[in-house]
């Protein structure tokens, strides 16, 4: 194969894998509202941006850590 054969295949490969995305977004938007949401989940739950209360983690480990006062193996 020449290095133009090569350019030429590359360039069509290109070109149907731009169609297939094209075709891939419309089924998407098509189906877009339908799958929003998944079946069975619940309301929306709002978090706020607050922080949270420091108090809530005292005598709390480090999750993967360990215990603050011991060293990992």
């Amino acid at each position: 194969m020449s290095l133009q054969d090569d350019l030429t295949a590359v360039r069509r490969n290109l070109n149907e894998l731009v169609r297939s995305v094209e075709q891939l977004e419309r089924d998407v938007a098509r189906q877009a509202p339908a799958a929003s949401r998944p079946p069975g989940a619940g309301p929306m739950v709002s978090v706020p941006d607050t922080p949270y209360d420091s108090t809530l983690w005292t005598d709390s480990d480090d999750e993967g850590l360990g215990a603050r006062d011991r060293r990992a193996p």
